[in-house]
């Protein structure tokens, strides 16, 4: 009976952690063309700083109560992936939107599994399977091939602003490591919360600073409507997928959670077809490619006590 019952809450799991993906997929893909939208009225500082104000609020209207249940040795870790997580981040998806398409951005991220894999094996001594590195491989060239259309990167002076996403790309595999092996028994809201919290001052500076056009607010429609794109940004794309993360980070290895950024393309060029893009036979066979490097990094035994991802 009690083997039984362990047998339903892994598939339960299991279950969970594939909503999760396919949800926080659609989520943060769709963040990309938000972050675009977004940049029409506002500068990257005013809406990277302004996209971290308002999910402060938000997580704190809701997650309040959690913030006595962190223990006070884990203060340093939320702090350290309050910055790799999500303060460098979304000030360098700001500023490389500025120059280079959405979709790109989408695919660039693609690195980040790799990041997630190589962090884990050189710092936090997780052991690697080759099932694994080859998921890892298959699903980044199938991002390759997705987009491979629209990989229309500038070439000159504007090329080093695809290696700002590389660099996001980075941060989040460090984020995500942390939060494995550092803040496993902290609340998925409460590491959220006390991430923002972290990065609630400089951001308020950056803001107070970035010449912020507070007189066009009312009166501007550009500026209001990207304010508004940033609103939802931070409610959907920030503060509830940061805490849906968190738990899918809890319930799941690094490597398969971060491997939303394989399914990231097929959302932003989803957004493309909607707007009488076509999308080609190549670009399925690269869905089929990333599905399959998806299902390699799956875990697909659930071990409470290893390490292996």
């Amino acid at each position: 009976m009690l083997k039984k019952h362990k047998m339903l809450y892994s598939m339960d799991k299991n279950i969970k952690k594939w909503v999760y993906l396919i949800s926080l997929s659609i989520i943060w893909g769709s963040s990309y063309i938000l972050i675009k939208k977004g940049l029409v009225g506002l500068k990257p500082l005013q809406l990277g700083s302004i996209r971290i104000i308002i999910t402060t609020a938000i997580l704190l209207l809701f997650g309040w109560k959690e913030l006595k249940s962190i223990p006070m040795a884990s203060w340093k870790w939320i702090a350290f992936t309050g910055y790799f997580g999500t303060f460098f981040p979304s000030f360098l998806f700001a500023f490389a939107e500025t120059v280079i398409d959405s979709s790109v951005a989408a695919v660039l991220n693609g690195m980040t599994p790799l990041f997630t894999l190589l962090i884990g094996i050189f710092f936090f001594g997780s052991f690697f399977k080759w099932g694994k590195i080859l998921g890892v491989i298959i699903g980044f060239g199938g991002t390759l091939i997705l987009v491979s259309n629209e990989f229309t990167i500038s070439t000159g002076t504007n090329s080093w602003y695809t290696f700002l996403v590389v660099f996001a790309a980075f941060c989040y595999a460090i984020n995500v490591n942390v939060i494995k092996y550092k803040l496993n028994m902290v609340s998925p809201i409460g590491i959220a919360l006390g991430n923002f919290l972290s990065i609630i001052v400089p951001s308020i500076l950056i803001l107070t600073f970035s010449d912020f056009p507070w007189e066009e607010v009312i009166y501007e429609n550009k500026v209001t409507t990207s304010l508004g794109y940033v609103f939802i940004l931070a409610l959907l794309g920030t503060a509830v997928a940061k805490v849906m993360f968190n738990e899918l980070v809890s319930i799941s290895s690094p490597v398969f959670s971060i491997s939303i950024t394989y399914l990231l393309p097929i959302v932003a060029i989803g957004w493309g077809v909607l707007d009488g893009e076509i999308f080609t036979i190549v670009q399925w066979l690269g869905c089929i490619l990333i599905l399959c490097g998806v299902y390699l990094v799956t875990d697909k035994k659930h071990l409470k006590n290893s390490k292996k991802i």
